[in-house]
């Protein structure tokens, strides 16, 4: 792909999220949909790969009907309402209908089949772009219709979320198939308190987007995409072998780094709306998630001594050339002291 063509798609891609999460009207907000759906096709097929080709053509055919079944909510609601505006969604069919279209945009489960085969089709860039700034425009649509929509449904399709991501995680060996289900386990986590405290939801998203770019840079540059190679990782970059760990362990939820903070104010939350019961049972789901989070972890600070029979080079000090990384790791690794200014803020 040439540098003009790159330019062109990620330029449409942030063009597209602005159009949505700026729209009242169903029209635009399809329309920037569209345009970030048509926009990522180049860079998933770049390589032209057969793997890429299948993972393009998945990922072009779900998000369709996707749209298609979000342009229909929309149309069925100005129907019986009168009105486009995206905030007067109040037609029960519509609700349900928009709810199926946005769950198979953001790969929750049930319709999570085609996110895990995408993203393995995918660079660790394109991979990026769809567990992260791909996510934005249908979460903003969520956000400013849940007032409207089923908390019930709404509900069970994030705890299903939680519980596959978590155990469909636990026999994988290709990273970006771990980060896949990682990524549709913290979706569940969201879409569970999006109905009681929308701002809380977003506030989590923002933190997964933090920590999930930190440890797909991490990996773009130690180019991990699998268990055995994430091992091999420490003999040749420690420095960011150590900050992919904490990273980890921050996505994890563990204390006291950041990815702690959303999980602990959705339950704080959960608890005071009288939910918990799920609060309970999300939480422990994501024993499960730990479980994976750990064993990568682990696998990167695995430590082989360099010697001929496993042909490991020397160790090396460099750090990586991406500003961006150690920008990223640093937040995801110390956000957690400000929670009490964010609780005064929500």
């Amino acid at each position: 792909m040439t540098p003009l063509a790159k330019l062109i798609s990620i330029s449409s891609i942030f063009l597209g999220t602005t159009i949505t999460i700026t729209s009242n009207h169903w029209m635009t907000a399809w329309i920037g949909l569209e345009i970030n759906t048509l926009s990522i096709i180049p860079l998933i097929s770049k390589s032209h790969h057969p793997r890429a080709i299948e993972a393009t053509t998945k990922y072009f055919l779900v998000q369709a009907a996707a749209s298609a079944l979000l342009l229909f909510s929309g149309m069925i609601n100005a129907w019986h309402t009168g009105q486009w505006d995206i905030t007067q969604l109040s037609y029960p069919p519509s609700c349900i209908l928009l709810t199926t279209a946005i769950a198979i945009k953001l790969g929750l489960t049930p319709f999570h089949f085609w996110f895990p085969e995408v993203l393995q089709g995918s660079s660790f860039t394109t991979a990026l772009l769809l567990s992260t700034v791909m996510k934005l425009p249908p979460t903003t649509i969520l956000l400013i219709t849940s007032h409207s929509l089923n908390p019930t449904l709404l509900t069970s399709m994030s705890i299903m979320s939680i519980a596959l991501g978590g155990w469909m995680g636990l026999n994988q060996t290709q990273t970006r198939k771990i980060m896949a289900f990682s990524s549709i386990s913290h979706i569940g986590w969201m879409t569970t308190i999006i109905t009681h405290s929308p701002e809380l939801t977003l506030l989590a998203f923002y933190i997964y987007i933090l920590m999930t770019a930190s440890i797909f840079l991490s990996m773009s540059t130690a180019n991990t995409v699998n268990l055995p190679t994430l091992m091999t990782s420490w003999t040749k970059t420690p420095m960011l072998s150590t900050a992919l760990m904490l990273t980890l362990l921050s996505l994890a939820g563990l204390p006291p780094l950041t990815g702690f903070l959303p999980k602990w104010l959705i339950i704080q939350e959960l608890i005071e709306q009288e939910l918990a019961t799920v609060a309970t049972i999300i939480s422990l789901l994501s024993l499960l998630s730990l479980f994976f989070y750990l064993r990568l972890a682990y696998c990167s600070t695995i430590t082989l001594p360099p010697n001929p029979s496993n042909k490991m080079k020397q160790w090396s000090t460099k750090t990586s050339t991406n500003t961006l990384i150690p920008m990223f790791t640093s937040l995801s690794i110390s956000l957690l002291p400000l929670t009490p200014m964010m609780l005064t803020t929500t």
